[in-house]
């Protein structure tokens, strides 16, 4: 299957620089809803017989254009959801955002049992995903557009497509509607097929102003 693993668009929390994991979350902003209006078109041309979607509300509505066009029902799935805070919860600042990346990317190398200061292991997180992955595989079809989260995606494909280089992925940004491709499936693995650096829509729709949390390099 061919996995397209979408970033939500723009949020509030993501222009204040606020890591904000919890349920049900920040709608997006005025540019997020740009970003999820020019999915459609970005994706014109591509096969795309399923949907998912976390239990977030940002990931829905990012969605939802997308869906419409393709007069597709998402899949929503709580393993697709961002990586619990815990006690770094809508906190802000280079020092909360670095706390937290550290954390993620530690578990991306193998250190699975790290906990997130007052939050979940590795293996937690990284189970559900894995979870969640395996579901819309088993659904069926060619291609999937997954919709989740920043410090999730990243973490996920660092920790779990073969060949890649977590340091690339530790220090490379993943922008509100950008998009990592994936080939493969649980069996047999995922390979790396291409990085966006630019929204779908194109540079016209980034916003590199605000102190993004969960998609900045960790030495930002």
């Amino acid at each position: 299957m061919r996995l397209l693993l979408l970033r939500h668009g723009q949020t509030p929390s993501n222009v204040r620089g606020i890591v904000d994991t919890g349920m049900p979350g920040p709608r997006l902003t005025a540019l997020g809803e740009r970003q999820a209006a020019a999915v459609p078109e970005a994706l014109q041309g591509r096969n795309v017989d399923a949907i998912a979607v976390s239990t977030l509300l940002r990931t829905a509505l990012t969605a939802a254009p997308l869906a419409e066009r393709l007069n597709l029902a998402p899949t929503t799935h709580d393993g697709l959801r961002e990586v619990e805070a815990g006690d770094l919860e809508m906190s802000s600042g280079h020092e909360a955002h670095q706390a937290y990346l550290s954390t993620v990317f530690a578990w991306a190398r193998g250190d699975t049992s790290r906990r997130m200061p007052g939050g979940p292991d590795g293996a937690t997180f990284l189970a559900r995903f894995d979870d969640a992955v395996g579901q819309v595989v088993a659904g069926g079809g060619s291609t999937a557009v997954v919709v989740s989260h920043g410090a999730a995606i990243r973490c996920w494909v660092a920790a779990r497509v073969a060949g890649l280089d977590v340091d690339h992925v530790e220090h490379t940004t993943l922008v509100n509607t950008g998009v990592i491709e994936l080939d493969g499936d649980p069996a047999a693995g995922w390979r790396f097929v291409a990085w966006s650096t630019d929204p779908l829509g194109g540079p016209t729709l980034r916003d590199d102003t605000g102190a993004d949390p969960t998609g900045e390099p960790l030495d930002a």
